[in-house]
């Protein structure tokens, strides 16, 4: 039974890595975009139309990920990616029991075996596999942080600062180019390298889902004919009915937000959960945060060329600076996850849930990113060039702790039954609200002053979020004691 265990604890860990390595290298390289452009249009990859790519089509398919991750569970929805590709039939994707892996895989395919300017046609459909496959790589690996209870909000955090930072292996592709390796051979080495993703899909991930609590001997892979395990929605419902039977009447009252429904023996359906006041505030903050760092990024060439009166060499200067922060998303992102689990270890106060207790802690990490972005907006708004290195530390700190504590909220706030839903449908209203920034960039092409001072009082929205969860926590707590009275 020892050795069972300590099995099952190598496996846990061989899948923390494992992912890691999977969200840094391959899931968010196509944020890179900008350091394959200048090697496509040396290879005269229609070079009239090498632009960069909007996320925002790519980020409204979150929704659809988070449904089928949701109902199809962690095998089928990273399998996908083949069968849309490929077009296999839905009789042979049911015969085969798939339904994909990794748009990564093909989509380097794409890349290996049709570099040429006849294929050129061939790298936006490529890329657009990018993009999509690597939300599906870094959907499946969120629940990951299931596995180490004591670290789950860091690990979750962590992964997606390693899908931030992963845009730097385009820009390892760049200097392999310009050192003499050929853009084929470098996408030939990827697609090679891709089998990562089924060897992890079949020997280190659930065929379902992993649940949060983690069961006693929980355990996952080819061998679990002789595991615990489980569907998360009816492992929620056996929890939470014996939360409520252990707990009688420190029961809450009628549940307002998902979150408190939990806690009823019964978990909150989704439209409660869309519904409710801890999804509209989080939407809002998160949209209004990555409005502000999609109008920074798209303004940022005709800032630096106004600041530094065209100055050529300074531009590239700052540009650079700029792109080598950039990558130091995976390593400021953990910083979020270990605020949020600052708890862990700690007795909780008599009566309080798990669930209660990262709630609490979550209050702090909403808080400290909502001024992160005050105060990034304040010093891109200040028309002083020395002070745009200040800036742009800022914008990947908050950046990281912004998608990082994004995933963790929601795993934390809703049942875990709802979480690919509620993530993509999050992501998904963002990127709409996103678009907002076109009509800005034309404003912005005059005198940016008033448009800054805009978007600082714009900010000062996104401190409802964090407020409205420690009022609520407030709530609860003084429930707990009038109970215990």
């Amino acid at each position: 039974m020892q050795g069972y265990e300590v099995g099952t604890k190598l496996r846990y860990r061989l899948t923390l890595a494992s992912g890691m390595l999977e969200c840094l290298c391959f899931a968010g390289v196509v944020f890179g975009y900008a350091s394959l452009v200048f090697v496509l249009k040396e290879d005269e990859y229609f070079s009239q139309l090498c632009v960069n790519i909007p996320d925002t089509n790519s980020t409204l398919t979150n929704t659809v990920n988070g449904y089928l991750f949701d109902r199809f569970g962690t095998m089928v929805t990273r399998l996908l990616g083949i069968d849309f590709v490929l077009d296999f039939t839905a009789d042979n994707a049911a015969q085969t029991n798939t339904v994909t892996t990794v748009l990564t895989n093909l989509k380097v395919d794409e890349f290996a075996f049709h570099c040429h300017e006849a294929f050129s046609e061939l790298v936006f459909p490529a890329l657009s596999c990018i993009a999509v496959g690597g939300i599906i790589l870094l959907l499946t690996n969120m629940q990951v942080g299931n596995l180490f209870a004591a670290h789950r909000s860091t690990i979750i955090t962590l992964y997606n600062g390693a899908f931030d930072s992963s845009s730097a292996v385009f820009l390892i592709i760049k200097v392999l180019y310009e050192q003499g390796i050929s853009l084929r051979c470098s996408f030939l080495v990827l697609s090679f390298c891709s089998i990562i993703h089924l060897i992890r899909t079949f020997l280190l991930m659930p065929r379902d889902h992993i649940p949060y609590p983690l069961p006693q001997s929980y355990t996952y892979g080819l061998n679990c004919g002789k595991a615990n395990t489980y569907n998360v929605e009816q492992f929620e419902r056996m929890r939470d009915g014996r939360m409520t039977v252990s707990q009688n009447s420190n029961t809450p009252p009628e549940p307002k937000d998902g979150t408190e429904a939990q806690d009823t023996g019964k978990v909150a359906s989704f439209r409660s959960c869309v519904l409710s006041w801890f999804f509209l505030w989080h939407t809002l903050w998160l949209s209004i945060m990555q409005l502000r760092h999609y109008l920074f990024i798209g303004t940022l060439n005709p800032m630096l060329n106004r600041l530094t009166n065209d100055n050529p060499n300074l531009v590239s200067q700052y540009t650079n600076a700029f792109a080598m922060t950039q990558l130091c998303g995976v390593l400021c992102a953990p910083w979020n996850g270990l605020i949020m689990d600052r708890h862990k270890g700690k007795p909780r106060a008599p009566g309080e849930t798990e669930q209660e207790a990262d709630l609490r802690s979550s209050y702090l990490s909403l808080f400290l990113t909502s001024l992160q972005c005050l105060l990034f907006s304040l010093c891109a708004s200040i028309p002083v060039l020395p002070l745009q290195y200040l800036t742009f530390v800022l914008q990947v700190l908050n950046r990281s702790f912004l998608y990082g504590g994004n995933a963790a909220f929601i795993s934390i706030a809703f049942p875990a039954c709802h979480f690919g839903k509620l993530y993509g449908l999050v992501m998904s209203t963002s990127a709409v609200i996103s678009l907002l920034q076109y009509p800005c960039f034309a404003l912005v092409r005059g005198d940016p002053f008033f448009v800054d001072i805009a978007l600082i009082i714009l900010t000062l929205l996104v401190f409802i979020h964090p407020i409205y969860v420690f009022i609520h926590c407030r709530k609860l707590a003084r429930h707990r004691e009038d109970n215990t009275q």
